[in-house]
């Protein structure tokens, strides 16, 4: 193996543990419909919080699944 693709290989592993280490961030779709039955002990403020923790971590999901792509794609060609 040759350096560039020995330090391709490591970021693409660790690309791929942040990719799923936000992933796991994520709360599931599933968790609004628990509060809701619960009876709403979040206040207005902290779920305001919530949807912007986990908007946030949508986007840096979008945008570390792109990267882990078009990372995919450049070790296709640098190892053919």
């Amino acid at each position: 193996m040759t350096p560039v693709q020995i330090v391709l290989s490591i970021i693409y592993f660790i690309l791929a543990l942040v990719l799923i280490a936000i992933v796991m961030l994520q709360s599931g779709k599933s968790a609004g419909l628990s509060g809701a039955i619960a009876g709403g002990a979040d206040t207005f403020l902290s779920k305001n919080k919530a949807k912007t923790a986990d908007a946030k971590l949508a986007r840096v999901t979008k945008w570390v699944a792109i990267g882990f792509m078009v990372l995919t794609l450049v070790i296709g060609i640098v190892f053919a």
